[in-house]
């Protein structure tokens, strides 16, 4: 039976879910979850929670998904003992060092890939499976079949995201909240700049980041034939009736199989951005996909009629079961739930009948009064002795007798045996100068000065490599290459990127950058060595140790970092980070370019996002396929302050080359050479120094 799992920002929210038929929830507690702008949950509030779903037979699921710096460990730490004592049943994690953390502490709780980690092949699926994760949320811009072919192949459980908001970049890999007000989606404070408004080139009241909700409740029957094992509903941020509403409707949806024009407007009523879109999972992207929040919905009396689904009703939401003995011996009420827990309750006993005897009849009838309780009676069965009666005063005592002994025991939880989190090593880094490196989107970017200055290593794209063997052949020749891999490679593109691995192999190419945990196994079956770019997110010491045990040759570490924390992390693999370039904030499976034009016009390049104050946004191809890179409209420059970054112990800083032509490329590794003074009108120090909120 595919899982209904709904979002709970507040208590409130928390109720509005599991009356409305929710199978599970998904919460945070304290400072560690992607939502924090909503309420969330105290430790003493978590518990609260958790018992309260548990009697009802729901699961809880905990949020750990943002990443976590060095200074922070300690505290996760101590909140994954708060959860696994509180009785979560799951933990929902995108950071590689929480997930370490969750298996040492409470190794008998789930875990879960959040969305947040990007995962939208099967390849990375295998690799949460590798690292025990039970289960990954894969990421919302796959289709129905790249989906049906996951499920098919995976050891792990599916989740599918299903309804709600719909972020413009892929979860994990935006981070363009962060690069304009320090306001980081990793860090679970997205800003949400993607509902601003835009244009091209120039500013226009036009908004083309900003997608409509999502909405798959008419394909629930094709994902549970599939395979999936839950659907999720979007909506920690959004108030408790809209929780209701949409958890109502996919709970009736489920159930029957059926889904209504009332049920529709239902969902439209509960939150809207100009409707609903379905274009990731149908195939169907493109201008049909975009729109803006519409206010004309809210109605006092429709969210009055939604509150009384969860604030003064219980739904009997727990099939239970009674068996009464009643002789003249004896009067005693057993009652069971689905999972064979059983209380009994004992009362005074029965007077012999002066008029009508008591009969199985009459008893049931008053046993399945539990309104009030979280229990609904399925079935009653009676061992009545003859010509015996029982008041009803004496019947519906057994029965509170009972249901209360039973709530009691399903919100009880044993005390699980705890580990302890194991101590971090510390790697020290590199004490020299750091080297450079050179990354470039364009084959007219490879200069002559380029090649001369002998980089440490030359990142170039696979598809411009795979284009020209002969080239990449004279390439290897002259300098280090690495052959650099989209972030974003989906399934059914998977054989092309490993025929393009192999041929540039041939000519003499070893590594490869990457940038997205799907492709680990597949560069490594192509027998290329490994390193690790910035789209893996290691934000602290644990993540970049496992980059070790994962054996890449080096590793770049998260520019929403600081200096402190890039000097202090523990370097267990050669680290690296950005000095120069244009940042990539956000990857996008609609192309902005095609936004604009109504085409793909991709290649022609000079397209450009305009906000409101006038910054722009570049936007570049991203490889050979049809999606986007958004930039920074400034770039990122250290040149004049490269002996701070000297006191970092990092092995090599990287230029990073985009919208540049050859004659600026040069001119910029000239500035390598002899830094000119800081341009604050073209460049920024980026979040080295100002760190995130």
């Amino acid at each position: 039976m595919l899982e209904l799992l709904a979002p709970a920002g507040s208590m409130e929210a928390l109720r509005a879910a599991v009356q409305n038929g929710a199978n599970a929830v998904y919460l945070g507690c304290g400072s560690f979850n992607a939502r924090q702008g909503a309420k969330n949950f105290t430790p003493q509030m978590l518990t609260e929670a958790v018992k309260y779903c548990h009697v009802r037979g729901v699961a809880v699921h905990l949020t750990l998904n943002t990443l976590v710096s060095d200074r922070e460990t300690g505290d996760v730490a101590a909140l994954i003992k708060q959860a696994a004592l509180s009785g979560v049943d799951a933990f929902i994690v995108q950071d590689l060092s929480v997930i370490q953390l969750c298996k040492q502490i409470a190794p008998h709780i789930p875990i879960h890939g959040s969305t947040q980690m990007t995962i939208h092949s099967l390849p990375g699926v295998l690799m949460c499976a590798a690292w025990g994760l039970r289960r990954v949320v894969l990421s919302r811009e796959l289709g129905r079949d790249e989906i049906h072919y996951i499920c098919a192949n995976s050891p792990i459980e599916i989740e599918v995201f299903a309804h709600g908001a719909l972020c413009m970049g892929y979860s994990g890999q935006c981070y363009l909240s962060a690069a304009i007000g320090g306001r980081s989606g990793n860090r679970g404070r997205c800003a949400q700049p993607c509902r601003q408004s835009y244009g091209y080139g120039r500013w226009e009241n036009k908004h083309p980041l900003s997608l409509k909700d999502n909405c798959l409740v008419t394909y629930l029957q094709e994902l549970q034939n599939m395979g999936v094992a839950s659907i999720k509903l979007e909506g920690r941020m959004k108030r408790p009736e809209y929780v209701a509403a949409v958890t109502n409707v996919y709970r009736a949806a489920l159930d029957s199989g059926v889904v209504t024009q009332p049920m529709m407007d239902t969902l439209l009523a509960a939150f809207n951005r100009q409707g609903f879109t379905d274009g990731y999972y149908t195939g169907q992207t493109g201008a049909g996909m975009f729109g803006v929040r519409e206010d004309k919905y809210d109605d006092n009396k429709w969210l009055q009629a939604v509150r009384q689904s969860y604030e003064t009703t219980e739904n009997g939401l727990v099939p239970i079961t009674f068996h009464a003995v009643i002789t003249e011996d004896e009067t005693k009420l057993t009652v069971t739930d689905p999972e064979g827990r059983s209380c009994t309750a004992t009362g005074s006993k029965a007077e012999a009948a002066r008029t009508t005897p008591l009969t199985e009849e009459t008893l049931a009838d008053r046993l399945k009064k539990t309104g009030g309780t979280p229990f609904r009676c399925q079935e009653v069965t009676a061992e009545i002795g003859d010509n015996l009666t029982l008041s009803a005063a004496a019947i519906n005592g057994l029965r509170r007798d009972a249901l209360d002994q039973l709530q009691a025991l399903r919100g009880r939880r044993e005390r699980p045996n705890l580990g302890k989190a194991k101590r971090i090593p510390t790697f020290p880094g590199y004490r020299e100068h750091p080297g450079f490196t050179v990354q470039v989107t364009d084959r007219e970017q490879i200069t002559d000065k380029l090649l001369k200055m002998r980089p440490q290593v030359l990142y170039v794209p696979l598809h411009i490599l795979a284009a020209d063997p002969i080239f990449c052949h004279e390439l290897c020749r002259r300098v280090h290459v690495a052959a650099v891999l989209p972030r974003i490679v989906h399934d059914s593109e998977m054989d092309r990127m490993k025929e393009n691995l192999r041929l540039v192999r041939q000519m003499g190419v070893r590594e490869v950058l990457v940038g997205n945990l799907g492709l680990l196994i597949p560069a490594r079956e192509m027998g290329m060595k490994i390193r690790g770019d910035f789209g893996l997110n290691l934000y602290n010491s644990g993540s970049v140790n496992l980059m070790k045990d994962l054996e890449l040759t080096s590793a770049t570490l998260s520019f929403e970092m600081t200096l402190p924390q890039i000097r202090d992390v523990s370097k267990a693999v050669p680290c690296e980070i950005f000095a120069y370039g244009r940042l990539p904030l956000m990857v996008t499976e609609n192309c902005l370019i095609r936004g604009r034009t109504g085409g793909c016009t991709c290649n022609l390049g000079n397209t450009k996002l305009t906000d409101k104050t006038g910054a722009d946004f570049p936007i570049i191809k991203d490889g050979e396929k049809c999606r986007s890179i958004l930039l920074n409209g400034k770039k990122l420059s250290w040149l004049d302050r490269q002996s701070d970054l000297a006191r970092l112990g990092l092995w090599a800083v990287r230029l990073y080359f985009t919208t540049e032509n050859a004659k600026e490329v040069d001119h910029v590794l000239a500035a390598y050479r002899n830094p000119p003074a800081f341009d604050p009108g073209a460049c920024t120090r980026g979040l080295y120094l100002r760190g995130l909120e």
